[in-house]
């Protein structure tokens, strides 16, 4: 989304595009709000998104899931190092998807080379 348009407006879009059905869906508290927890319920799908600071009565959060997201947000930023996936050079989604997955080994090989 756009620096002006709030972080859950994009949530309809998102769970509309046909990829496997996540179990959990970990979100930051842009996207704490009651629609949001709803239609994610009603799709058989946890929201786990800790409750901003104004809220009244709190809904639970997992903080044990929740420290996941901090594990795929650096994921994301190491991937987006690499100029060609951060501005979408590619003109075909084959290619991007090539590209991505070409950085991830070149991102992940150290952590299997050379261990002992």
């Amino acid at each position: 989304t756009g620096g002006e348009v709030s972080d859950y407006a994009a949530v309809p879009a998102l769970m509309a595009m046909p990829v496997g059905r996540p179990r959990l869906l970990l979100a930051d508290k842009g996207y704490d709000g009651d629609a949001v927890r709803q239609d994610l319920l009603l799709s058989g799908i946890v929201p786990v998104i800790p409750p901003k600071a104004n809220r009244k009565n709190p809904p639970p959060c997992d903080f044990k899931a929740y420290k996941d997201r901090n594990r795929i947000e650096r994921m994301f930023n190491r991937l987006k190092q690499f100029r060609r996936i951060a501005t979408r050079f590619d003109k075909t989604a084959k290619s991007f998807a090539a590209f991505l997955a070409l950085a991830a080994v070149r991102i992940w090989i150290p952590y299997f080379v050379n261990r002992t």
